[in-house]
């Protein structure tokens, strides 16, 4: 019987009341569905405000069009970012769990703040007079607004960081059956992202609009408030990872005992112990024998007799010698962890630019559809409501995707994956090039209707917002082959010990994309700006910008980026259960 209940246990993983989790009764499709219910909720309440925020502050507290966007971007680029810190939390002490019950909370103050604030006109800047020109919100009024922004963004980094591994952790990694059932978790999860977009991108940037800002900020409150008892639904049913330690510190040690390692080896003269060993046919038998007396103060045998991998030599030194320092004690599989971190990094840092192109999706296209038509009949279409587009088209073919292409693709392909990783997320970069080149075409078109109408009208130009559209529906497409890629690669490539900190790599390439684009609006201002011409992007006045130069510009770094990414991915080798 003791045996039989050993054999019915998930190895490292527990309930969550601390015990063992019990194979059959925790994980599975039944837990991730609770995940991808909340997740629903989480991205309403995210996005309701932030797909309109470039609206609330330059006609609410009185940003400059270029200010607003730059704060919209600060402000999503660190709520993504600090998804590394939920999911380095996940990993090392605590578990998914328990960080996403805490960020919730924490996102549900700072909505709370920013609620108390639209709906008390003292707390708000005094309303702009006709010949006079518009304050800025300052002081104690500035400090509680980016207060409840960025305790907001907090815990929306700490649900990044936790959610999706948490929802991902609940198949069993070691069947085909669990590996396929993870892959339909990733792509309905973008499907519940997608999901809670349009709910948060129609009715509630309406409510805004019409309503009044004090009903989006409560509606944000109440659901992510909601979302809490909701996983709190399904707690007997997770699973959840015991944490494993820092990853940071693992990797931090792996790389100071292969430099320590290294300088000692560069300091001896070439017929030194470890060239010998790094060069004798015996070197495997050689470290073995170290190994085997380093056990005797280790319980990790196992690991320490395994041989280096040829990649990424200059990481092996770590294990070659006996350490300087018993800190500096390192395991074989610890250095090929650190391997693969490092390897997918370069990924990660290509889908940097794609995102920074779609940050555009929250500024400059806003403002760009607020100066257009965007009358629908008699029904007058928000401009934050612009990302109905590619959020439909992403709900329609994430199904489709899962249920018919990728079906397909194995069969072809003859591959449990069908189409890899990595050619999702090449997908994207190339449909982020399009995006943008079709996003200046159209600004051209604006800009010639605007010109003939007159550039300082501030009424809207006789123009429909269609035309924004289509780089709406490019980028939101290129959003759903690169996330949902993105999320998979990461959970499925990285060693188990460091998947929450991995999966939020996809999350902190989105904030370094928004934070890119703010750096790229200052250079592009300071290179174009002279006593003699205006910077491109400045002004109160959309129409007097040079938008159309920026899209070039961003496609033509969009087309190096894709160039630098086929020179990684085709570089990269899958692990052994995720070839293709």
């Amino acid at each position: 019987m003791e045996v039989e209940h050993q054999l019915a246990r998930w190895d490292g993983y527990v309930d969550w009341r601390n015990k063992p989790a019990l194979r059959g009764r925790h994980g599975g499709m039944l837990a991730a569905s609770f995940v991808l219910v909340v997740e629903i909720l989480e991205n309403l309440a995210f996005l309701a405000n932030a797909s309109n925020l470039v609206m609330y502050l330059s006609e609410h507290m009185h940003f400059s069009p270029k200010d607003s966007a730059n704060s919209v971007t600060n402000f999503m680029g660190t709520a993504f970012l600090l998804a590394l810190l939920g999911g380095f939390l996940s990993d090392a002490f605590l578990n998914t769990y328990f960080i996403y019950l805490s960020s919730a909370f924490l996102e549900f103050l700072g909505w709370l703040i920013l609620t108390v604030q639209a709906q008390s006109a003292s707390l708000r800047p005094a309303e702009c007079e006709a010949n006079v020109p518009c304050r800025r919100v300052g002081g104690a009024k500035a400090a509680m607004l980016f207060a409840g922004l960025y305790l907001a963004a907090l815990g929306i980094g700490g649900i990044k960081g936790s959610l999706a591994t948490h929802g991902a952790e609940q198949f069993d990694e070691d069947t085909p059956q669990g590996r396929k059932q993870r892959s339909t978790f990733f792509n309905y999860f973008v499907f519940s992202l997608a999901t809670g977009a349009l709910i948060a991108v129609t009715l509630v940037v309406w409510i805004e609009d019409n309503r009044g800002w004090v009903w989006g900020f409560g509606i944000s409150t109440f659901t992510i408030f909601l979302s809490i008892p909701l996983f709190l639904a399904g707690s007997k049913f997770y699973r959840n990872k015991i944490p494993c330690g820092s990853p940071l510190t693992t990797i931090l040690k792996v790389l100071a005992a292969s430099a320590l390692n290294t300088c000692v080896a560069v300091a001896r003269s070439p017929n030194n112990a470890i060239a010998s060993m790094s060069a004798s046919p015996a070197f495997g038998t050689s470290m073995k024998m170290e190994n085997q007396q380093m056990t005797k103060k280790s319980s990790k045998s196992l690991d320490l007799l395994e041989t280096p991998s040829d990649s990424l030599k200059f990481l092996n030194r770590a294990v070659t010698r006996m350490p300087a320092h018993k800190l500096l004690e390192c395991t074989v599989n610890e250095v090929e962890d650190v391997k693969i971190v490092l390897k997918i990094l370069p990924v990660f840092g290509c889908t940097i630019m794609l995102n920074c192109c779609l940050a555009q999706l929250s500024t400059f296209s806003v403002q760009q559809a607020a100066s257009m038509d965007t009358k629908l009949g008699s029904f007058k279409v928000p401009p934050a409501s612009l990302p109905v587009f590619p959020v439909i088209f992403i709900m329609i073919l994430a199904p489709v995707y899962d249920h018919l292409i990728i079906p397909f693709a194995r069969k072809v392909t003859k591959t449990e994956t069908g189409i890899s990783h990595l050619q999702r997320i090449g997908i994207g970069l190339v449909l982020s090039i399009v995006a943008m080149g079709i996003a200046a075409l159209v600004e051209i078109k604006r800009k010639r209707v605007a010109t003939d109408t007159g550039l300082d009208t501030t009424q809207p130009l006789p123009i429909t917002f269609f035309w924004i559209a289509f780089q709406y529906l490019c980028l939101g497409s290129a959003d759903l082959f690169s996330l949902a890629g993105l999320l998979e690669f990461f959970f499925t490539e990285a060693p188990s010990s460091m998947r929450s900190l991995a999966t939020s790599l996809s999350w902190a390439s989105l904030a370094m994309g928004y934070f890119l684009s703010t750096v790229i609006v200052s250079i592009v201002n300071s290179a174009t700006g002279s006593a003699k011409n205006k910077p491109w992007l400045s002004g109160p006045n959309l129409n007097h910008y040079h938008l159309e130069r920026f899209y070039w510009l961003m496609c033509a770094l969009s087309i190096l980026n894709f160039l630098h990414y086929l020179f990684w991915a085709n570089r990269y080798k899958y692990k052994a259960l995720n070839k293709g």
